[in-house]
């Protein structure tokens, strides 16, 4: 692969602030594509409480990773925002190669550990708004850049790997209704050459993840003492380098309509983190349902959270049938 696999190419990460979409667009710009960062926060106009990130930071540092970044501030929930968001992009590139969709916002309006008939409305319906109806107003007025010159790549970043449940009912449906976007846009754009698909990341290491914990990138490790799983964690930009990589990938229309995730892609492509660790979330997971099942203490919340979220993966996989079992009656016996 060249060096500056990505070099004349141009991109979209919208959510860019932070996060994975940060990682996103910095690894994109090390691939040498240029990348209009978007979202809500820029200097002087902080959109999220609390959090100091701004889109000309994103933009900066994906300049200085060897693209070329370019901030411009949309709201994704207002139309005529994205409209001249891609109306500018027309008239600065002529072209679109690349469209990430990682807005989310939804961390402030997630009820966890409540059920469905207790949760609120609204915050359920603002979430959806925003993690959901964005990512549809932002492809509409994206894509057809890419059906005019029959080429492009469409990325939905969801979370997780499966259709099990994710615990809560909005967030669930958020997060499997992005899947299904990539999904049913890879068969309508099937006559364009335009690919999509989704990935999700694993224990994501943002700076919100970071500042949870009290650790920074230096000693993220100090904070395994607080929670073992964080220590598969990845940066933002393991998952930027499986976009980046698939970007890349000549061959990538075989993948149209799939959900993918960075320990696999990986695995497939052959990067590392930054760190230079290969952080496989998928196994990792595995291996601890394993190690839960065979203690003879008795679990904790997180220990039966665990493994009711495999007995979720495990009821949806017909090969799966007899683990599935083995999980139920474990459950039986502790919950």
């Amino acid at each position: 692969m060249p060096d500056l696999p990505l070099q004349d190419r141009v991109a979209v990460v919208a959510g860019a602030t932070r996060g994975a979409g940060r990682g996103i667009a910095r690894m994109l710009g090390a691939a040498g594509a240029t990348v209009y960062c978007t979202g809500r926060s820029i200097q002087g106009r902080p959109a999220t409480p609390g959090r100091p990130e701004t889109l000309e930071e994103t933009a900066e540092l994906v300049t200085a990773e060897g693209g070329r970044g370019i901030a411009v501030r949309a709201d994704h929930t207002i139309e005529s925002e994205v409209e001249r968001l891609f109306a500018r992009i027309r008239a600065e590139a002529g072209r679109l190669d690349i469209l990430v969709n990682d807005i989310w916002g939804g961390d402030a309006l997630t009820e966890w550990g409540t059920p469905f008939w207790e949760l609120s409305s609204a915050k359920g319906l603002e979430l959806l708004e925003r993690a959901v109806h964005t990512h549809i107003i932002t492809s509409r007025h994206g894509v057809p850049a890419m059906v005019e010159r029959d080429t492009g790549l469409i990325v939905e970043v969801t979370d997780g790997d499966t259709f099990g449940y994710r615990g809560n009912l909005f967030y669930d449906l958020a997060k499997n209704a992005v899947v299904r976007l990539a999904y049913a846009m890879a068969g309508d754009l099937h006559a364009h050459n335009v690919t999509a698909l989704a990935v999700t990341p694993g224990f994501l290491r943002s700076e919100a993840v970071l500042d949870h914990f009290g650790v920074s990138e230096g000693n993220w490790r100090d904070a395994i003492e607080k929670d073992e799983y964080f220590a598969e964690s990845e940066t933002p930009c393991f998952v930027g380098r499986a976009i980046a990589a698939l970007a890349a990938d000549p061959e990538v229309a075989r993948k149209s309509g799939g959900l993918y995730s960075s320990w696999e892609l990986a695995k497939e492509y052959g990067f590392t983190d930054v760190d230079g660790r290969r952080p496989d979330w998928g196994s990792f997971f595995l291996g601890k349902v394993r190690e839960i099942l065979s203690r003879d203490a008795p679990p904790d919340e997180m220990d039966l959270f665990v493994v009711r979220s495999r007995l979720y993966q495990a009821e949806l996989d017909s090969s799966a049938a007899s683990e599935a079992e083995r999980l139920r009656t474990w459950l039986a016996r502790h919950e």
